[in-house]
């Protein structure tokens, strides 16, 4: 498409227009938040504020308004040059060096544009074949009592923090100086029992971050029900999934239905069983402001077994990042099921210092014991797993 071809989509003066080429703008940004640009509403607004600013004579101006508003960051600059030219001259997108590799995608379940549709997925039989017998149990009853138990007593043993709003107490509290007053107006000068306040306590966030690659496979089923049970048991839960993409699923799990949740669930991810780019995802996650705010004074429980792909730098990096936000940062990892287990790896040596807690992950008892003793104080992970080595 060339830029006379291009521009008559978007006139100035034809006012019935304005709309559709409004829509083309907006839908060039909600592409790079696609590919995770780090793009806030704001910068969004401005981009299309300074297209209208502009006229645009050409599309270059287009081009100079998106690189000022929506500033992507130097590494990327070729990245968002791809897409520009792909998005508005139809030129098709050229291979970009580590796109399918290292690219993080986010995706998130607020929104009606995700369009509901069923993935027939082909299981490769024998990956986790054995010739070796293997005896154990499996006591699904119990399991279901103890995600009931869990998700009636949640909201209760989280811990608290102290809010900003206040309400009334009969002691223990600061004088409501202005009701105090308005009562004793109100009484003609007498003076009866000043009314005294205190700031409420509210239950700290709850956010879950359930590893969904391969290796984790054979719990990602048990972590999704714990997830339901805690998105309906908490009224500030947020729950996420990431392996080579980063998806929220927070608004499936709200279907009080568990079955109907994870069946919606199931249609929101698109990464099951694959690789994993641990540090990537998690640095992605925060690099989203609005993500990152619910990570802000919360519980944060990452599930996962902590093998990451690769370099552990920015494993490393993200975790220091969660550390510096959250109340508390916990691995619950199904490794550290085993007696025999040690944080031996690089990626888990490095971050266990700035960990809390690193514990089982193993199975649904010990999960939901777990989280409902987080307002209890514990050792550092690091202090823990250093007498136990």
């Amino acid at each position: 498409m060339d830029n006379r071809n291009a521009l008559a989509r978007y006139p100035k003066a034809n006012a019935q227009r304005r709309r559709p080429a409004a829509a083309a703008f907006l839908g060039f940004a909600r592409l790079l938040r696609d590919h995770a640009f780090a793009i806030a509403p704001e910068q969004i607004a401005s981009f299309m504020q300074a297209v209208t600013l502009l006229g645009p004579r050409s599309m270059n101006d287009i081009r100079e308004a998106a690189l000022a508003t929506l500033a992507p960051s130097p590494d990327r600059r070729g990245e968002f040059e791809a897409h520009f030219r792909a998005y508005f001259h139809g030129d098709v997108r050229p291979a970009i060096e580590g796109d399918e590799d290292d690219e993080t995608r986010i995706k998130d379940d607020r929104g009606a544009r995700e369009e509901e549709k069923q993935v027939a997925r082909q299981e490769k039989g024998g990956e986790l074949s054995s010739a070796l017998e293997q005896l154990s149990r499996r006591d699904f009853q119990r399991d279901a009592d103890r995600l009931g138990q869990f998700r009636r007593k949640l909201a209760s043993a989280l811990p608290a923090r102290r809010s900003f709003r206040t309400t009334r107490t009969r002691s223990r509290g600061t004088l409501d100086l202005r009701r105090s007053l308005s009562e004793i107006v109100s009484a003609d000068g007498d003076i009866p029992s000043p009314l005294v306040r205190r700031r409420q306590a509210v239950p700290r966030k709850l956010l879950l971050l359930i590893d969904v690659s391969g290796s984790m496979k054979l719990h990602t089923a048990d972590y999704l029900k714990l997830a339901h049970a805690a998105v309906q048991g908490a009224d500030r839960a947020e729950v996420f999934t990431f392996g080579t993409r980063l998806t929220r699923v927070t608004s499936a799990l709200r279907i009080r239905d568990r079955e109907q949740a994870l069946a919606r669930a199931a249609t929101l991810v698109d990464d099951w069983d694959g690789g994993t780019r641990m540090g990537p995802t998690l640095l992605a996650f925060l690099s989203v402001p609005r993500f990152s705010a619910f990570a802000r004074g919360a519980c944060v429980v990452i599930l996962s077994d902590g093998l990451e792909r690769g370099s552990h730098a920015e494993l490393e990096i993200a975790m220091r990042r969660f550390s510096a936000r959250a109340f508390r940062l916990s691995l619950a990892s199904p490794l550290a099921g085993d007696p025999r287990f040690r944080p031996a790896t690089a990626a888990l040596h490095a971050v266990l210092p700035v960990l809390d807690d690193l514990v089982d992950g193993s199975s649904v008892g010990s999960l939901t014991d777990f989280i409902l003793s987080l307002a209890r104080p514990a050792p550092a992970a690091a202090s823990i797993w250093k007498r136990v080595s």
